[in-house]
């Protein structure tokens, strides 16, 4: 029971790495909160776990929105007072073009979700943290925000905005007792890995490959909500501003 009686926040909560992660926080005692636009899958997720006597809510907002970031947040501190720990994992791919075969739109409309998404979460969440004089937040970011490679430009760029973010906040935060962490995944068989593997060259084939350059194994979900629990739990009560790589190797080659 790591998070006994912790009020979690989880965005993309509702399927891949952020559903492993609600579905770890709740085994060890963590009350959590879905942030989604896919309210299908988050109110079935919650209701599922729900009837296993766990405490899940789901709540039903696009983190480009200020407004709905804010109401829910409000939300949640008249049902629970505080909140402990947020895990900004929401994200999209975006469009995989060279960097001269971008548009704006197509540019902006990944930036507006991975990286002002991370920003007004966290925004609006830290000043009931700085009340509590605590908190954990877990940024998503990936491993190509320490590596290159010739895919996704628009992706990795947000990637490597959330983690020279989750530097600054660590240390402006730090004097408020919040830590402010960020996790880079490699490789995670996924829903939505497994669909742009046809989209590159058919699933098997591609996965074949990225099965190569990860010398353990592709990641799996839990693998990265277990990660991410280490993080927010107290056992990680001095580390703040790391980046913690759980990529199977990759980033070592």
């Amino acid at each position: 029971m790591r998070l006994k009686n912790k009020i979690a926040v989880i965005t993309g909560g509702a399927r891949g790495i952020g559903e492993a992660t609600v579905r770890r926080f709740v085994e060890e005692g963590a009350k959590v909160y879905i942030f989604d636009i896919l309210e299908d899958e988050g109110s079935k997720l919650a209701k599922e776990l729900s009837k296993q006597n766990y405490f899940v809510n789901f709540i039903k907002v696009d983190i480009k929105n200020e407004d709905e970031i804010k109401n829910a947040y409000t939300l949640i501190i008249n049902e629970t007072k505080y909140i402990d720990i947020l895990i900004n994992c929401a994200a999209i791919p975006g469009v995989n073009k060279l960097p001269h075969e971008i548009n704006v739109q197509d540019w902006d409309e990944i930036f507006s979700i991975n990286v002002r998404g991370t920003f007004l979460c966290t925004k609006h969440v830290l000043p009931h943290m700085m009340k509590k004089k605590s908190g954990s937040i877990v940024n998503f970011s990936s491993i190509y925000a320490l590596i290159g490679n010739n895919d996704l430009p628009p992706y990795h760029a947000t990637k490597g905005a959330i983690l020279s973010m989750t530097k600054t906040d660590a240390i402006c935060y730090a004097k408020f007792g919040i830590r402010v962490n960020s996790i880079h995944p490699g490789t995670t068989k996924t829903e939505l890995v497994v669909k742009a593997a046809d989209t590159y060259q058919g699933e098997e084939s591609y996965l074949d490959m990225m099965k190569r350059l990860h010398p353990l194994r592709l990641g799996e979900p839990i693998d990265v909500a277990n990660s991410v629990l280490f993080l927010a739990s107290d056992e990680a009560k001095f580390i703040t501003g790391a980046n913690l790589v759980v990529d199977g190797g990759y980033t070592s080659q």
